[in-house]
């Protein structure tokens, strides 16, 4: 389930989320979920760095939560994948 005012991180590039996020947040959301999981772990991350950095320095990371979730390889097997949803507030 999807939460409004999420953003999950795919395969696109790291300024397409960075332009959901500033979206989101000039629509008048004051927080934002990002949400990522395995090898996409690190471009949530600088998705988050550069947001903070270069375009809106006045969000601040309120909570990170890391975990797993079992999922079906290729071929049926599960598999362990790691997540991360970092949630992000803009200061007054």
């Amino acid at each position: 389930m999807v939460i409004e005012g999420t953003v999950l991180i795919g395969s696109k590039t790291i300024d397409r989320y960075i332009l959901a996020c500033l979206t989101i947040f000039h629509e008048g959301k004051n927080e934002i979920i990002i949400m990522a999981r395995g090898k996409n772990i690190s471009k949530a991350v600088d998705v988050v760095e550069r947001l903070r950095r270069y375009y809106m320095r006045d969000v601040k990371i309120d909570k990170i939560e890391l975990g797993s979730e079992i999922l079906p390889d290729a071929h049926g097997a599960p598999r362990r994948i790691s997540t991360i949803t970092i949630k992000l507030s803009k200061g007054g």
